[in-house]
């Protein structure tokens, strides 16, 4: 095959030009000759002056006016990326490297996609040409020093993270719940720490992740929420069984600060019993071992605990029981009993055996009601596209965060004093970068999700060898993830189940595991 270089110069190929141009500001865009224009002829005279070679301009322009250069969510540079793909572009040409991307992370997959379409870059004001053997060179040592730059700036500032925690310092990251962050250090909120303490006693009473997110959540709590420099709320979300764990796991609760697997003492007082810390981290130990169930803690019961809620009073209703003799009486009994009296509410209590053996009877119905299954399946694939939408946009977000985080972590180590600013930066870095392995697992995880209605029905109809299978802490467990809520009206003698949308989904998975273990 005959290269470019070695054609003569009678028949030069055809080389199509692109120029890209970009401002961060609209300032000035409205004026009849604007930077965009003073950019464009900069690089169509460059082009003109390789007419001999055989370089011509492409008459589409791809002008992204008032867009930043620290991500690529440009409208032109998609254009420019698109027409690249289609195999109509054969040389980008900007005024200034920085004029297609302001981000070495972003620069570097740029870069990528020219190698992989064999697309030439030509930068004209800083004598960039990557269409000969020289600019090619000169690019790969530009980004290996980028790259070795990066990782240089990243050891630094994990060593003095790591200098900083044997200290005892708060390195920064996101606040936590029960404290407040004044000058760099952790103050205790009384409230929130309040609310700490209640928390881990809640999961020490009902051992389950699960149960203790969805009263957190009933009562209105979330989680941490402050206010950013930029003077924007964050945080304040709902708890989930993820940043419940994460709660409970976190050190700073018993004055200590984490840095890899070292622990150091910390600054700030704590707010946990050191004692009570030890004890959750155990269970969460035994519950991770386990699978995490975290069901009845006896062998009286109630299988609908954390479930089952009285429609009259509004109020959750626990499993209890009263012993006559050698026989046992197992009944729910709406929480605020003990402390209100039973005569507050009309339906104080009802038979644990009689609801139970209803709200069973209701899901093995399930398989036998087609208009209900198929309502149910509907909602699940609504539900999954939603989710598959909202985790490529935060995908699309977090990767545009990382690459400004890397950006300002290159200026800010430029700076001197700059060190703790460094530090925090650092572990925004890590931080979203292990979100973004979450996300993109979670969205692998979503494509090989197919879920079969006649497969599902079937899987229904097996539910009794399922159910019979199981331990009591394991029904409970299924119960949980295929149950939202079961709302008891007593004087009407109803009952409603609200049901999860990943319900069936759960009861699909459970029983194909079945089947493959037999």
């Amino acid at each position: 095959m005959i290269s470019r270089n070695d054609r003569t110069e009678e028949t030069p190929p055809t080389i199509r030009c692109a120029i890209y141009t970009r401002k961060s500001t609209n300032h000035g865009l409205g004026q009849a000759y604007s930077s965009l224009d003073a950019q464009r002829d900069s690089a169509e005279s460059y082009i003109r002056s390789q007419e001999s070679l055989g370089w011509v301009c492409l008459p589409e322009i791809y002008d992204d006016g008032g867009f930043s250069g620290g991500n690529m969510d440009r409208p032109a540079l998609s254009r420019l990326f698109d027409d690249i793909k289609a195999r109509r572009i054969d040389c980008v040409v900007v005024y200034k490297v920085d004029r297609l991307s302001r981000s070495l992370h972003d620069f570097g997959k740029i870069v990528e996609l020219f190698d992989e379409h064999d697309v030439s870059f030509v930068s004209v004001t800083q004598h960039f040409n990557t269409t000969n053997s020289m600019g090619r060179l000169t690019l790969n040592i530009l980004l290996s020093f980028a790259q070795f730059e990066r990782e240089m700036i990243s050891e630094r500032t994990r060593d003095k993270m790591a200098a900083t925690r044997k200290r005892g310092k708060w390195t920064g990251g996101r606040p936590v719940l029960g404290y407040n962050l004044l000058d760099t250090k952790l103050m205790i909120n009384e409230l929130e720490s309040e609310r700490v303490r209640e928390i881990f006693a809640m999961y020490l009473d009902h051992k389950s992740l699960l149960s203790v997110a969805k009263e957190l959540n009933s009562r209105g709590w979330t989680t941490k929420r402050w206010t950013t420099k930029k003077n924007t709320m964050q945080g304040g979300a709902a708890f989930t069984k993820n940043n419940l764990h994460y709660l409970l796991r976190n050190p700073v609760y018993i004055g200590k600060v984490q840095f890899q697997e070292q622990m150091y003492e910390g600054e700030h007082d704590g707010i946990v019993d050191p004692e009570v810390f030890t004890e959750v981290q155990q269970l969460l130990l035994e519950q991770g071992k386990s699978g995490g169930r975290g069901g009845p803690r006896t062998k009286h019961g109630g299988i609908l605990g954390g479930l089952l809620r009285c429609q009259s009073c509004q109020c959750s209703m626990t499993h209890s029981y009263t012993a006559k003799g050698r026989k046992r009486y197992r009944y729910y009994v709406w929480s605020h009993a003990q402390k209100r009296g039973y005569q507050a509410c009309p339906t104080p209590t009802v038979s644990a055996g009689e609801i139970e053996r209803f709200v069973i009877e209701k899901i093995r119905a399930l398989g036998r009601d087609p208009v209900v299954l198929e309502g149910m399946l509907r909602e699940i694939s609504s539900q999954t596209q939603q989710e598959r939408e909202s985790l490529k946009q935060e995908e699309k977000l977090i990767s545009k965060q990382v690459a400004s985080a890397y950006e300002e972590l290159s200026q800010v180590s430029l700076q001197s004093g700059s060190e703790d600013r460094m530090a925090d930066i650092q572990e925004q870095i890590d931080r979203h970068q292990k979100r973004l392995s979450e996300v993109r697992r979670r969205l692998q995880q979503l494509e090989r999700e197919q879920i079969d209605p006649r497969t599902v029905q079937q899987r229904l109809f097996e539910f009794d060898a399922l159910w019979r299978s199981l331990t009591m802490c394991e029904q409970h467990e299924l119960l949980q993830l295929l149950i939202e809520k079961i709302h008891f009206d007593g004087p009407a003698g109803e009952i409603t189940i609200d049901y999860h949308s990943s319900g069936i989904q759960t009861l699909f998975e459970r029983t194909s595991r079945q089947e493959t273990e037999i």
